[in-house]
């Protein structure tokens, strides 16, 4: 993993003091080296984290008059490399990388098609003076740009695009209701500042002097499952396994998260069965928080502690298991590092925890393996079984959009602010593919899968990334497979929910793989403190703010309706901000985060 970023500009000569900082911005994703190439009218940079062949993976990639820059990592790497070397291709090493420059030589923008892996990577043609830049199928890896005057700026993140005089860091009154509305996810492409755009997944742009052309290479289509329920556990169970496999390859130490729930359960197993066929010790760890076993009251949305499954399973899989525990005070603190790292206000501490808990896991490894996906392409989400809210008329994780409309500077109506997100909640449900004479339940769930894999999955990627990234941490994501979520989009949801239980096929085909009971446990979310001192302690900071001469908050937020919220404790918001993970303290924490982003960033919010 690393991070890139470039300029293409036709109409002036490019500023290279400009991108050396823009290069700098990224050295928290690449620290272990860079590189710049320079062109008449173009410069690459790219910031290096070394996981595949530390000679041969050097970059800027050149050869003739190609130029690659590329973040991410492809899990069928030796089965390109057949494919090119059967066509009479040399290879001088065993990156992807050289994979990817070769396999873009030989088959132009097609070869998108041809990768299993996350990515994101730009490559320069000298010759025709064209840019072309592309994202993986599932979004993992990010990659932002901005359209200048004669040329175009991209970047891995934000942050770096910022450093560009030409991109300012100034949010309309669209971007301010972005992060009011939408927030802690964002539209597909927007990047919420004004300049700012966001290539989408699965898409690929071409830049040249007539301009960006963005274009789709990957969808999914609706097609008739014709498996039956026992040949779909196997197809299934074979997917996970491979996919798990793939990603375990690594030429530095690889370790995973286990959590005690379902996916990081699987996950460890599998990776611990390989590394023990290797006559190694897998390492797995998991996050805590000080005292949680004092404070945890069990709910139907959470009905019991990870912690002792978190023990049972490392003592099952025999691994060297480290459990990081949290304390209230590092996790606000770093509310303000996450917002950083995101360079957007993000979950809260939910964000925060995960940057505490991948610094100290960096101090060991530089590759670490997650769980996500398997719940927004299986339905293991609450909304997919809840009528009331799987019927929703909008995201089913954000139902409070008009209280939310109500805390605005500028309080919108209820009908103001779910018109503003149902544009793009319309603009989703417009890709969704059918099959002719589908139920009208089924219907829906097509349409939740499609809108959890471009939305809820969208921002849980975007935190894994940049909380990781911001450490030089690189996390995999084996069910974000684009083979696993193509087949799990026609899989029947009675299928699905075998057993009556969500992911119940999926507890099914692991059968023999996990103890049963951690097999069947009920989902559980990912762990956040449970301790009320977290509550008192943002409240304290939000008030503090609030009387302070800085406070930025309320160029976005309603200064009167912000005081009501901390006067009853949360209680005049009767609903979550964003799924079950965002509840009153988790509001109050994002409050202060927009605070610090407008500060660090020095936003300039127009009216």
């Amino acid at each position: 993993m690393c991070g890139i970023a470039g300029e293409i500009n036709f109409k002036r000569t490019i500023d290279i003091g400009v991108m050396n900082a823009m290069s700098r911005e990224l050295t928290p994703r690449g620290p272990d080296a860079d590189g710049i190439m320079e062109s008449d009218c173009a410069c690459l940079v790219h910031r290096r984290l070394i996981v595949i062949d530390p000679e041969n993976g050097k970059q800027p990639m050149s050869e003739g008059e190609y130029t690659l820059v590329y973040n991410g990592e492809l899990y069928n790497t030796d089965e390109i490399r057949a494919v090119l070397s059967e066509k009479g291709v040399c290879f001088f090493g065993h990156s992807d990388t050289e994979v990817v420059l070769k396999a873009f030589i030989e088959f132009g923008e097609r070869c998108v098609e041809m990768f299993n892996g996350i990515f994101a990577f730009a490559v320069w043609n000298r010759k025709t003076r064209t840019l072309f830049m592309a994202r993986d199928r599932i979004g993992v890896k990010p990659l932002f740009y901005a359209e200048t005057d004669g040329g175009i700026v991209f970047a891995s993140e934000i942050k770096a695009l910022l450093r560009h005089p030409n991109v300012k860091p100034v949010i309309t009154s669209e971007g301010a209701a972005q992060i009011m509305l939408v927030g802690p996810a964002r539209t597909v492409g927007d990047g919420v500042f004004r300049d700012i755009r966001d290539l989408p997944a699965a898409y690929c742009g071409i830049f040249n002097k007539n301009g960006l052309t963005l274009k789709r290479y990957w969808e999914l289509n609706a097609a008739a499952h014709s498996e039956t329920f026992d040949e779909t556990t196997a197809h299934l169970r074979e997917l996970i396994f491979d996919s798990v496999k793939r990603q375990l390859v690594s030429d530095v130490g690889l370790c995973t998260f286990l959590s005690g729930g379902l996916d990081s359960s699987i996950i460890s197993a599998i990776a611990a069965h390989e590394f023990a066929k290797r006559g190694e010790t897998l390492n797995t760890y998991s996050i805590d928080y000080r005292d949680n076993r004092k404070n945890f009251k069990a709910s139907s949305f959470q009905p019991d502690e990870d912690a002792p499954y978190v023990a049972e399973m490392a003592e099952f899989l025999h691994t060297t298991h480290h459990n990081i525990v949290l304390d209230t005070p590092a996790l606000t603190d770093a509310l303000t590092d996450a917002v950083y790292a995101r360079d957007l206000p993000g979950m809260a501490d939910v964000d925060s925890s995960l940057y505490l808990f991948c610094r100290e896991i960096k101090k060991d490894f530089s590759v670490a393996i997650s769980g996500e996906c398997a719940d927004e392409i299986f339905g293991g989400y609450p909304w997919y079984h809840r009528p009331e809210v799987l019927h929703y008329d909008g995201f089913p994780w954000a139902t409070s959009v008009p209280e939310r409309g109500a805390l605005m500077k500028k309080p919108l109506s209820g009908a103001e602010a779910e018109d503003f997100v149902r544009k793009s909640y319309n603009k989703c449900l417009s890709e969704v593919s059918y099959l002719d004479g589908e139920s009208a339940d089924d219907r829906r769930m097509r349409e939740m899968f499609v809108l959890n894999l471009q939305y809820f999955m969208a921002t849980l990627l975007d935190r894994k990334d940049r909380m990781s990234m911001a450490h030089g941490l690189e996390v995999r994501v084996p069910f974000c497979d684009y083979r696993l979520v193509e087949y799990a989009y026609n899989i029947p949801t009675e299928f699905k929910n075998y057993d009556g239980r969500e992911k119940g096929l999926v507890r099914h085909a692991m059968e023999g793989v996990l103890p049963e009971h951690v097999l069947w446990r009920k989902k559980s979310p990912y762990p956040k403190t449970h301790n009320p001192n977290y509550m008192e302690l943002l409240s304290r900071r939000l008030r503090e703010l609030m009387a302070g001469d800085d406070c930025r908050v309320t160029e976005i937020v309603n200064a009167d309706a912000l005081r009501e919220m901390l006067d009853t404790n949360g209680d005049s918001f009767t609903k979550n901000w964003y799924g079950q993970l965002m509840t009153a303290p988790q509001i109050f924490a994002y409050f202060l985060q927009i605070d610090a982003w407008l500060k660090k960033y020095d936003v300039i919010v127009e009216e």
